[in-house]
């Protein structure tokens, strides 16, 4: 998958952003603030860090050699995915929207509310 595609399906999530808190190597995508995906954007092939339900993110690590656990990120919670095409797009986007899900869960309920008014 290629970087601006990429961006486009994580920046078309509701109310994301794109910022750059950790320099200009990773492009952090946030949901009212909180992190749902880091792209490595300069590496080559890009990776990407995704928020998983910890059971889940051991099962992908097993079924996908590209999957790996989250680098310098919480091991249990987070992913990193070499994208280096041996994953089909549609896993990738089930993993974004997995993560994006995550983040959106564990919000405090007033700021659900705040993304459910955002169009």
């Amino acid at each position: 998958m290629e970087l601006e595609k990429l961006r486009k399906i994580l920046l078309n999530k509701k109310a994301t952003t794109e910022e750059l808190p950790f320099g200009p190597d990773a492009l952090v995508f946030k949901v009212i603030g909180k992190i749902f995906a880091i792209v490595a954007w300069q590496k080559s092939p890009l990776s990407i860090s995704l928020k998983c339900e910890p059971n889940h993110a051991m099962a992908l690590r097993t079924m996908f050699p590209a999957v790996k656990p989250g680098y310098h990120l919480n091991k249990e919670h987070w992913n990193t995915v070499t994208l280096d095409g041996s994953l089909p797009d549609e896993e990738i986007l089930e993993m974004i929207n997995h993560s994006y899900d995550q983040v959106v869960n564990g919000l405090k309920k007033a700021d659900r509310i705040k993304l459910e008014n955002v169009k």
